[in-house]
């Protein structure tokens, strides 16, 4: 059941191609928009890249998470799922690992153009891409837990962009600094188990908080 509803979300997303570009043209512009306001300068470049591109990664992550249930709310499909014989924590987490395929998988693909315009160099970037595929779905369970609470409402935005924030700072946090430790040349393997556990804590508890929070909102 779970493969039925991503791929029911990838067929829905693709036929509205924005909704999967405009996450990644977002990311593309703050990465480009760096060097050009500070300079082309390659240490500096180098010195920033952990920080900008992990609050671009945020931020694209937030500009999707919106979506995640508003459409099956609007047109009532919400309530049938909720309904369905299939529990519900599964039918969330199809539908968020649906997400981080769009939003997340994508901003890992384009993390060497991103590495040329930072001017990182290999193994920066490799600790680039580990930490985004560790942390973006990380991200994608957190905000759904925030979008299951604030769906219902008409004006969500600004209130699941708080709710998420702060359950997203560790995540940027760590990211970053293993970013950081492999331009130094220092070990990130504790780093990346940090992001590990945060994924396997947040894909095995995440499920059930959004399914409470849906279920409240339809109440």
């Amino acid at each position: 059941m779970t493969g039925r509803i991503i791929g029911r979300e990838l067929r829905i997303v693709f036929r509205r191609g924005s909704e999967v570009i405009n996450p990644l043209w977002f990311f593309l512009i703050v990465i480009t928009l760096f060097p050009l306001g500070i300079g082309p300068e390659p240490q500096q470049l180098a010195r920033i890249a952990p920080g900008v591109t992990w609050v671009a990664a945020l931020l694209s992550s937030l500009l999707a998470l919106e979506r995640l249930f508003r459409d099956d709310f609007v047109d009532g499909s919400l309530e049938q799922l909720v309904l369905l014989p299939t529990p519900l924590p599964l039918t969330v987490l199809g539908k968020v690992i649906a997400h981080w395929l769009v939003t997340g998988l994508p901003l890992i693909l384009l993390s060497p153009l991103a590495a040329l315009l930072l001017s990182l160099d290999f193994s920066s970037w490799s600790a680039m891409a580990l930490t985004l595929l560790l942390g973006t779905p990380t991200l994608s369970f957190l905000g759904a837990v925030g979008v299951g609470l604030t769906v219902g409402l008409r004006r969500g935005g600004v209130l699941l962009s708080l709710l998420v924030l702060p359950l997203a700072i560790p995540v940027l946090i760590f990211a970053s600094a293993a970013m950081d430790a492999a331009a130094q040349g220092l070990p990130i393997g504790g780093y990346l188990a940090i992001l590990g556990a945060m994924l396997v804590g947040s894909a095995t508890l995440t499920p059930f908080a959004t399914a409470a929070a849906l279920r409240i909102t339809l109440q």
